[in-house]
């Protein structure tokens, strides 16, 4: 298999070709990084949503969208399916990169994190790689300047030429679609944390409600994170046993039973302060190969409704 990043710097390639198709521009830094602006500037789309979250899962998993519904409403939804869910979710597309610099602050997501390979789920996975090019999605309300590409080019080791920086921000049409893709990211991942190894995942597929745009970044994320904590479901085949699966689901239906949004002003969006069980899919069934097969948390239509501000007539 190639490296993570070299696949999908194939798939940069393919948005640049078909910029102008999927509404993404391209923009050359002054170190000639380039960044993809997905939905920052521009409102996004849905399939630019989906190329992104092939990009961010290299290209390991298959991203398409359904119709389904929410309280009744037809809604877009986001099938993300990988036979690889250990790189490809948590490898590349988790996000788990604070980016930081004087001007500019995003969260950085995709296979330029397994360039540095200092997270602990790298270390769990037993994976790391070099490679010639490094993408890393950007989660923010601005586009990356210089002095971002700057600082991926040095902590990938690099050369800027090599950067490449698809952007939106949580706000768009594609950030909604890129947060419902992630469904089963979360969960591979909550298993992990909770001590299950990840390597022992064998295939993960899964579905989510697409979020309304919001107007704030703000409303996005707690709409977003509604999404997957009231509406995503999970199936994940496994190849052992654990005694903790019944902690995989969310625990907002449970704990909160209503928007987040409320929940996180009350915390002043100081997500610590909040069970780390609350940012996961909502309802998962785990088949064990040759063993039993757990259903674990639930749904709830109703607070997507008032999430998502759904009036039917």
């Amino acid at each position: 298999m190639e490296s993570l990043n070299r696949m999908a710097t194939e798939l940069i390639d393919e948005a640049i070709d078909f910029a102008e198709e999927l509404t993404i521009d391209v923009h050359a830094l002054e170190g000639d990084a380039a960044v993809l602006d997905f939905g920052v500037e521009v409102p996004g789309a849905v399939e630019a949503g989906l190329l992104l979250a092939e990009i961010q899962t290299a290209g390991l998993a298959t991203v398409q969208s359904t119709m389904g519904t929410v309280a009744d409403a037809p809604l877009t939804h986001v099938e993300l399916s990988t036979d690889h869910p250990a790189l490809a979710l948590l490898c590349a597309q988790k996000g788990g990169w604070e980016l930081s610099t004087a001007e500019f602050e995003g969260l950085g997501s995709g296979p330029a994190r397994a360039l540095v390979a200092e997270e602990d789920i790298f270390e769990r996975v037993g994976y790391r790689e070099a490679a010639d090019f490094a993408v890393l999605a950007v989660e923010a309300d601005e586009l990356p300047d210089e002095s971002v590409a700057e600082a991926v080019a040095e902590r990938t080791g690099v050369p800027e030429t090599a950067v490449f920086l698809p952007t939106f921000a949580t706000a768009s049409v594609t950030g909604s679609v890129v947060a419902a893709a992630r469904a089963a990211e979360l969960a591979v991942f909550r298993l992990s944390e909770l001590g299950f190894d990840p390597v022992s995942v064998l295939s993960a597929n899964a579905s989510a409600p697409v979020a309304p745009v919001a107007g704030d970044e703000e409303t996005a994320m707690a709409r977003t994170t509604d999404a997957l904590a009231y509406g995503a479901k999970v199936h994940l085949t496994v190849d052992e046993s654990f005694d903790r699966f019944d902690e995989v689901a969310s625990v907002a239906a449970g704990e909160y039973g209503r928007p987040l949004g409320g929940v996180f002003e009350a915390v002043d969006w100081d997500f610590t302060e909040l069970p780390v069980g609350v940012f996961a899919p909502a309802q998962v069934t785990i088949d064990v190969v040759g063993g039993d097969t757990h259903v674990v948390g639930t749904t709830s239509e109703s607070v997507l409704a008032e999430s998502f501000g759904i009036a039917t007539q």
